[in-house]
């Protein structure tokens, strides 16, 4: 099965898991490794701004590290953007391949 007669859905799935995962079961490498590197960096600010606390002395380290009240929505809403416009990205995909097929003469049908 090559990259282009893949199903698309599955794809969905893997972004979702991890930001970039996604492309690379679609066979673009350099775009998946852009989104997961992206992924990485807005998780480890989220990480950093966690764990501050947790650097306190006198402070087990586990304990408060794993304190999520501590996490506010801002701290998140980095990592699920990234997220959201990663899935996005998948979907302009998915269009691509549809315009193309259609312009091929292939009706547009794709295996979803």
């Amino acid at each position: 099965m090559t990259d282009s007669s893949r199903p698309i859905w599955p794809a969905y799935l893997l972004t979702v898991f991890a930001a970039g995962l996604g492309h690379c079961y679609l066979g673009q490498w350099k775009r998946g490794g852009s989104w997961f590197g992206l992924y990485l960096i807005a998780l480890a600010f989220l990480s950093a701004r966690t764990l501050t606390g947790a650097l306190e002395p006198g402070e087990p380290f586990v304990i408060t590290a794993l304190q999520f009240e501590s996490v506010e929505y801002v701290d998140v809403a980095v990592p699920l953007a990234v997220m959201i416009v990663c899935v996005l990205d998948i979907y302009l995909i998915g269009l691509t391949r549809r315009s193309e097929l259609a312009a091929n003469g292939n009706g547009g049908t794709i295996a979803e």
